[in-house]
């Protein structure tokens, strides 16, 4: 069975990123941020984490453009909010997935995203729930070192949404996809008021063409 990590750079200085990693022998990490920067751990920057993995001998793929929780696609958007089951029905998020399962065949992968807690960052909500019913074992590395496989992930994720009730013939599986969905209207990116409005104007110059 193939293996699967997922790691959130949170503010870790680098050296215990990199420690985290190679407690778990990951051998390739997967960046799926939509921007491979961050105002405020610049150590997590796209150039300079490229380095510091690479002298410790750990491959650098970035997926953010396709596996990414934003999208140049404007259909993937309702009223300036990026809808998860949209995002992950494009042909650019499944040639993501298949270049990311391709990748589990020769490394082992943990795909990075900024977020500390996986059940808040899309790469549990969307990534992981695209791959949850392939066999793959999935596993979190949490900022404390420990792991946490995806299925006790999805039961806390319950609990923190506070929905352990089943509904009239809904199935547990029903109630997990269920909280997936809420953690996604959650979560989702939100794009600010100028970007809503310079898509507008795009779309009313296409319409007067």
């Amino acid at each position: 069975m193939d293996k699967l990590f997922t790691i959130g750079h949170s503010n870790h200085e680098i050296g215990r990123f990199l420690e985290l990693l190679e407690m778990n022998g990951i051998t390739a990490v997967c960046d799926v941020r939509s921007t491979p920067y961050s105002q405020y751990n610049p150590q997590f920057n796209r150039e300079l984490l490229q380095t510091a993995l690479r002298r410790k001998g750990i491959a650098y793929v970035f997926l953010g453009n396709e596996l990414g929780p934003r999208s140049d696609d404007p259909a993937c958007y309702v009223e300036g909010k990026v809808q998860y089951s949209r995002l992950g029905a494009t042909g650019n998020f499944r040639s993501g997935i298949e270049r990311l399962s391709a990748g589990m065949k020769t490394y082992l992968i943990a795909i990075m995203c900024a977020e500390k807690d996986p059940i808040n960052c899309h790469r549990m909500i969307l990534i992981c729930r695209a791959l949850r019913k392939e066999p793959i074992e999935i596993k979190h590395i949490l900022g404390d070192g420990s792991l946490e496989g995806l299925r006790r992930s999805e039961q806390r994720m319950l609990l923190e949404l506070k929905l352990p009730q089943l509904r009239l013939f809904e199935s547990p599986e029903d109630l997990i996809q269920r909280a997936y969905d809420t953690q996604s209207e959650r979560i989702a990116f939100v794009r600010d008021d100028e970007e809503r409005k310079l898509e507008d104007a795009e779309e009313g110059d296409s319409w007067r063409s």
